[in-house]
């Protein structure tokens, strides 16, 4: 039976790519805001491009947050992407202090102005920028299974996500002269700052082995 993969629509986000991306590579991909329609889905998406605070905002009063955190817990395969990604730590500075999903122990952080000899850095970061194992092997089961060291993905963003935990960090890349996480992997989350789907190739094939490494595992269990 064909996979059926969500696309938690809050009223801001890149949704049309993400949805194109899932529906070029062959699977049924819908934008919903309907928490029973995410729960029926096998596979879900958190995109996102905005402000942190709005979008919690937003989740509230469509009702979207118990209905994440329920998917989430029913060990279905979840994926966040950029502001998706920052959404499901504890809390962001953005507008003082944010509240987020706290699925995962951590902050979100605004980029200094300042690289680290001192001069002016351009905020947001917009462009293509690498990615880097954040230990040895750690991609091997993981969506960047296929990704090589220093492979470009492209970014849009003025903040990036601190984890407690540095065990969740999947890949880190570097701004400014700053390390930061760039990606994260915990149970049945997988998330990334940058849009595999503006990505050419190598981030669609980061979709597809979403889809396959949890399909492998759920048939596996």
């Amino acid at each position: 039976m064909e996979k059926k993969i969500a696309i938690i629509d809050y009223q801001l986000g890149n949704l049309f790519s993400v949805q194109q991306a899932c529906i070029y590579l062959g699977y049924d991909a819908y934008v919903t805001s309907d928490p029973k329609a995410i729960m029926a889905a096998d596979y879900a998406i958190l995109p996102g491009v905005g402000a942190f605070h709005d979008s919690m905002v937003n989740m509230k009063k469509l009702d979207l947050i118990e209905p994440v955190k329920d998917f989430v817990a029913s060990g279905k395969p979840f994926m966040g992407v950029c502001l998706g990604l920052q959404l499901l730590f504890t809390q962001s500075e953005e507008f003082g202090s944010s509240k987020g999903l706290n699925l995962i122990e951590g902050e979100v952080k605004r980029f200094s102005p300042k690289n680290t000899e001192g001069g002016t850095l351009k905020v947001p970061q917009i462009g293509w920028n690498q990615i880097y194992e954040s230990q040895p092997r750690i991609w091997e089961n993981a969506p960047l299974k296929t990704c090589k060291n220093g492979d470009y993905m492209y970014f849009v963003h003025s903040f990036y996500v601190k984890p407690v935990s540095d065990a969740v960090v999947l890949s880190t890349t570097n701004y400014g002269g700053h390390d930061y996480c760039s990606s994260i992997q915990k149970d049945n989350i997988f998330a990334c700052q940058f849009h595999p789907e503006k990505s050419a190739e190598t981030g669609l094939t980061i979709y597809k082995q979403f889809f396959n490494s949890y399909m492998l595992q759920q048939s596996a269990s």
